[in-house]
């Protein structure tokens, strides 16, 4: 838990205004005051959780389920073309804000947002290898 309460914890505990979209009992979804392009709504749990590794299985099906209905929402909103979800982790994973939430983005050909990153492409030995290091519980 962050040891000072995050701008997402002020804004659920109403110090702090902000446009909100959708609340249950474990998320609070609220429009991004940095809209990438109209709709674009960020859902966090209410518990300060840093990131989805400080989260309970359950606590992570909660967040996606009030993702799915928000980006339902959103969809019927706004029709964009497309939507992209967001979810990022710790700094070097793009987490800007160390409280866990995801980002519903309405999205259109030639908006201008771009996600670039570098690809590889390691040969299937190496793949398998890799996916042998992955032990899923």
């Amino acid at each position: 838990m962050p040891d000072q309460p995050t701008i997402f914890s002020r804004l659920i505990a109403g110090e702090l205004p902000c446009a909100k979209v959708y609340e249950d009992d474990q998320t609070f979804a609220f429009m991004d005051a940095g809209q990438v392009n109209p709709g674009h709504v960020l859902v966090a749990l209410k518990r300060p959780a840093p990131t989805i590794l400080d989260v309970t299985e359950d606590e992570a099906a909660a967040l996606f389920r009030t993702v799915h209905k928000v980006a339902q929402a959103v969809q019927a909103a706004f029709a964009p073309e497309g939507i992209t979800l967001l979810q990022a982790n710790k700094p070097a994973g793009w987490q800007t804000v160390p409280h866990i939430h995801v980002h519903v983005v309405p999205r259109y050909e030639k908006d201008g947002a771009d996600l670039a990153w570098p690809r590889h492409s390691p040969p299937m030995e190496e793949l398998r290898a890799l996916a042998a290091r992955i032990v899923v519980g």
